[in-house]
Formats: structure tokens, sequence, C-alpha cells
């Protein structure tokens, strides 16, 4: 299998802090020391590839902020990182004629135009430093990697290329053209360090189809050149053109605006939902003691901690994607497993009378024995420290997840989403649910009604509606959304029927609620008793018939066929080969019938953990296949309806 576009992109950032050259294997010799400066864009890209220890072993002995107050540092080399804005064009104008380090390599995340080109070497020759700038590369990076099958464009400025942004009523034209100018920037940086050129398949009639046919004719300008084409030389190996071309599938948000606002119950998912978590960091605060303050005090400050959730994490990558209670069990079983090894430790010190305790004569067979399982035992001692650090993480943040399950019966809310979404027999009506002053925040009731009128056959009467809207006021719920709702409803006269959201596959049986009143203790050190779920095994939360899936599916099923589009509303994009005689933008059906190795599904207009977690299911399935996930940008539930809500006010 290809190298993910996570080692792809961490190693083109490796050749990058190496001065744009391959870094040397199995060496010895100790590396150049630079510095590194990078503005915000830069520091969410490199975060989640490359740890403070990594940059360390590259030599970088200090990573600072573009804007930031720098010291001058004459005799050592600067690593640049940052975006070709006019604002950082002007701060390396100014570090140049302030002299800060002995030499430049100017690293752009994006292509530079000529013009901020021409700046720069205005500026260094004002400053007397041509020589010093020593090279200047576009690295097309413009994306971030969170996961092997997962990226997103943005964190910084998201908001520009929000769904608020491109679905706003009174957009011009000029700003949509900006949006999707940006979106189409990322996408092309993504396949060049892919070092493919895709095969392209999107909806017709939405912002989709903008930036897939934006993002074709960026492809074909240039691979009309080959001399300076990015995907002729190096990038892209003899044959991956013709016969290894990805299949990448633009989906549009408005296609599907039930799944964002979903309870999940799978672990990654639930962690974005309910607590502060991006680019792999989750911050969360600290537990306090249970003492109380002395009379008259001011309470103790809640410290904020934070966790990164990394590759190097096992635990994380076999559990991020499994439902929370397996998770609980399972950090249950790796707690067992350490206190096993710690009192073995403790069990061989004691024989060997290292605690000063008198276990009588010992033979010498029986404590040469010892000796070498205490030897043992000592040697692991770091990997036994390192686990028991992970235990304790994953302690933490489940039980933090976990209290918010109780306190707000999320639960309740998955079981009674999922029996809409599959159109199962509902137990319990909409509005006990609403009424309950004990079930959810006005948020939780706000996200699940939404969920009810997106996936209803049919609207509720003006009478029923009127009542729902009385209950949710009574509640504290913000109707903005609602209103945003009814109006993407009436222009896209779309109603979300059974085969939009199909069964799920999760059988109604109270997942969380008889864990709350029986099953094994899950003992932690200094937190709550974490309740198990039993027999969870038989729980699938796949949701194969989400809109997403169900794209990709379609269009995947297709390609293996090598047949015409099946769906008059899908359009098809192909750059059929690098010769510029054969660039006709008229290719209406794919030459290649190869099935497809690896597929790309990318939301325009925003994504969730759901859908991500929804295809890793599906590529499991599918030995030899590939499925990766991107989005425009991630967001919660919360987020979310914070957009609906603002494009909603009247």
């Amino acid at each position: 299998m290809a190298a993910s576009v996570r080692e792809k992109q961490a190693a083109a950032l490796k050749r990058m802090l190496n001065f744009n050259t391959s870094p040397l294997k199995n060496t010895a010799a100790e590396p150049v020391w630079k510095v590194l400066i990078y503005d915000r864009f830069g520091q969410d890209i490199i975060s989640p590839l490359l740890a403070v220890k990594e940059l360390r072993d590259m030599g970088i002995t200090l990573h600072l902020l573009l804007h930031s107050d720098r010291d001058p540092i004459p005799d050592v080399p600067a690593i640049y990182f940052v975006m070709p804005t006019e604002e950082n064009i002007d701060r390396i104008c100014q570090d140049l004629r302030n002299q800060l380090y002995e030499s430049y390599y100017l690293n752009f995340i994006s292509a530079i135009s000529r013009s901020k080109l021409e700046d720069i070497a205005s500026a260094a020759l004002s400053a007397n430093a041509v020589t010093q700038v020593t090279k200047v590369f576009d690295q097309y990076l413009n994306f971030i990697t969170l996961e092997d099958d997962m990226f997103i464009l943005c964190n910084q400025n998201k908001e520009l290329i929000s769904y608020h942004a491109i679905n706003k009523p009174d957009i011009m034209d000029t700003e949509m053209e900006a949006i999707m100018d940006t979106i189409v920037d990322s996408l092309f940086c993504f396949f060049v360090t892919l070092g493919a050129v895709p095969i392209i398949r999107c909806p017709r009639g939405n912002a989709a189809e903008m930036v897939a046919v934006k993002l074709d004719k960026k492809l074909r300008e240039n691979l009309r050149d080959a001399r300076n084409s990015l995907f002729t030389g190096d990038n892209m190996g003899a044959g991956q053109f013709s016969f290894q071309r990805p299949l990448f599938v633009l989906a549009d948000r408005n296609l599907d605006l039930a799944t964002p606002l979903h309870h999940t119950w799978t672990y990654q998912a639930l962690i974005h939902d309910v607590l502060d978590f991006h680019l792999n960091r989750v911050s969360m605060d600290e537990s306090v003691g249970s003492e109380a303050s002395p009379s008259g005090a001011r309470p103790k400050k809640k410290n904020k901690k934070s966790y990164d959730l990394t590759a190097a994490d096992k635990f994380w990558q076999k559990h991020k994607g499994s439902p929370f209670p397996e998770v609980a069990e399972s950090v249950q079983e790796e707690l067992d497993t350490y206190r096993a090894q710690e009192d073995e430790v403790k069990r061989l010190k004691s024989i060997m009378g290292l605690e000063g305790e008198d276990e009588g004569p010992i033979s010498s067979i029986s404590m040469s024995d010892n000796t070498a399982k205490l030897t043992s035992a000592v040697s692991s001692l770091p990997e036994l420290l390192e686990k028991k650090r992970l235990i304790d993480l994953h302690t933490n943040v489940a039980t933090a997840v976990l209290d918010h399950i109780k306190s707000r019966k999320l639960d309740v809310y998955f079981e009674y989403e999922e029996k809409l979404m599959s159109k199962s027999t509902l137990e319990k009506s909409l509005l006990d649910i609403i009424s309950d002053p004990d079930a959810g925040t006005p948020e939780d009731k706000m996200r699940l009604f939404l969920i009810f009128y997106i996936t209803a056959l049919q609207p509720p009467s003006e009478t029923d509606l009127d009542q729902y809207k009385k209950a949710l006021l009574e509640t504290g719920c913000d109707l903005s959304s609602l209103n945003y709702i009814k109006q993407w409803k009436a222009f896209t006269k779309i109603a979300a029927t059974p085969s939009n959201y199909g069964n799920s596959g999760v059988k109604p049986m109270g997942l969380f609620s008889r864990v709350m009143n029986s099953g094994s203790q899950f003992v932690m050190e200094g937190v709550k008793h974490l309740v198990l779920k039993q027999h969870v095994s038989s729980f699938t939360h796949t949701h194969t018939d989400i809109p997403a899936h169900r794209i990709m599916h379609r269009n995947t099923h297709i390609q293996m066929r090598g047949l015409r589009p099946l769906n008059s509303n899908m359009h098809f994009l192909s750059v059929r080969s690098v010769s510029k005689h054969s660039c006709s933008p008229n290719s209406s059906t794919p030459r290649n019938k190869n099935p497809f190795q690896e597929a790309i599904v990318f939301v325009v207009g925003g994504g969730n953990y759901i859908e991500y977690q929804n295809l890793v299911d599906y590529t499991k399935a599918k030995p030899g296949k590939r499925v990766l996930y991107g989005c425009s940008e991630l967001f919660n539930a919360g987020q979310f309806i914070k957009q609906l809500s603002s494009l909603g006010q009247k």
C-alpha cells in the first residue's frame, strides 16, 4: 500500500526542515541547529504531525510565531513556514531589514505570487541581505492532516470558508468566487502532496460542483506544461497517472444536514462533541480535590489540562472508533494488566529483601531466578511508566465524557435519533423528551428536534409545530436554526426519506441506561466510578446509509465497473492524459476500467467525525482499498447549530 497522505505531508515537512534536502538516514552526524518561524497556519499544519521532540531531533532549537516579538540571533539560520499574505510578507521584509538571522530559508505554504516575491527581493536589496536569502520554496502544504485517512483544509480563519459563509443569503458573486478559490487552492496542494491526479465526481448545481470545475481547470493548467508540472516529476511514479488515479468524490453539506447534528457514541466523535477537541488535542478542566475551601476563601481555580491524542498512542489508534462502553471496558483491562505488572515488581523486590522485609533464607537458584525476573521487570519500567501515563490520560478523558453522558442523558438522545433516522417505532413522544427538564441542554433538545424536522417524510402541521416551538422556547432554545432549516427545505424541496437515512444497525437496547444501574464498576484512582456496559460487542454504529456514504458507494461502484454515470445529477471530470493535446474538457466517461484502489470523499461546507468513522468502517470491509475523508472545516454539532442559527436570524 502506498504511503498515507499523513506520511507524505510529514516527509515533506521534514525535508523542508532539512533545508529542502532529503534527511540522511542512519546518520550519527549532529544536525545543523536552526530556528523555525511560522504563522498560525503553519503551526496548525505542523502540530498534528511533528512533536516538539521530533523538531529538536531535526535541529530546531527554537520555534516562534512570525508576528511575535523576536530577538536577533545573528549566527543561526532561520526556516520560515508561512502563508504568502501581505502581513506576513511585510514582516519577513522587516526581519531582513533588522538582520535577525544568519540566513533565511523562505517556505510558503501556498504558491506565492510574482508581485509579492518582488517585494521580498526589493527588501533584501535595500537591506543588503540578498546573499542571506538562501532559498525560496512553494511547499504546497496548505491543508491539515489529522489522521492517516483524514484531512481538513484549515483551522485558522475557517469562518471564511464555513457553511455559513457559503450559504448566507446576501453573498456576492465575488465573495463566492473567493471562497471557492480558497478551497481549490488547498485541494490542489493536497493532490500535489499526494502525488496523484484524481478522477472527479460531484453532484450538479451546488457549491461542490463549483469546486470540482475550478479544481479540474487548475489541474489541467498545471499539466499542460510538462516541464514545470507538479505531477510529472518525483511526486508521481511511472504509470500512477494512468492506472492508479484516485477517485475524488465531492459532496455538498446541504445534501445532509442531519448527520452533523446527530448525537453519537463512538469515542472520538463523543470527545469532539462534548469536550474541547481540535487538531488532535483535547483540553479539559482538571478535576479538583473534594476538600472544601476555608470559610471566606475564594474557590480553587480549575486548571486546564491538555492531552495529545496521537498516532503513537496505541490505545487511541485501536479504540478511537469503538463504542464508548467498549472503551471503558478496555481501559479497565489495561489498568488491571498494569497493576498486575506493578504487583509483580513489588513482590520480587520484597522476596529479594530490597524493601527491608525478611522473607527467610532463599536458595541460590531461586535468588538467581528472581534476579533475572527483577532485571527484566526493571528494564521494562520505561514502557510500564508510558503505559501508566496513557491509562491516566484515557481515564481522565473517558470520565469527563461520561459526566456529560450522565448529566445530559445523551444515551436517550442517541437512541431516539437513531429511531428517527431509521424510521423505527418510537416508544416515547418527542414532546416528552423536549419537556423533560432533566434530559439534556437546550442545545441537545434543539438538535433532536431539527433531526426530526429534517428527516420527517411530512413536515408537522402548523398546530403541532406551534406546540413544539412553545416547548422548545420554554426550555430556553433559540429557534433561529429552525427558521433556516424551514427555508432550506422549502428551497431544496428535499424530504429526507428512508433511502437518505437508513437503519444504522444499532438495536435499541438501552445503550447506557442499563449501564447506569448495573454492570461491573470501572474503578480509577482519584476519579468517579465509571460504569461499564456489558455485552456491547453486538452493537455496531456504522450508519451505512448516511448520504455521504451512499454518494461514495455509488460512485466507487460506477468507477469499478468503468461505466457511464448512472445518475445524470452527478458531474464527471477527468484529465485524460498528461499530453496537452488530449486535455479536452469534454471527457464524459472514465477510460480506466481497473478497480479503484483509493477514493477520497470531500465535503464542501464542513464535516464531522461521524461521517469519518462511517467511511473507516466501510473501508475495513474492503481489503486492499483505501478511502480518505476530508472536509473544508471540522465542526461539532454545537458549532454547526450556531452557524444555522446565524443564517436563520431575521
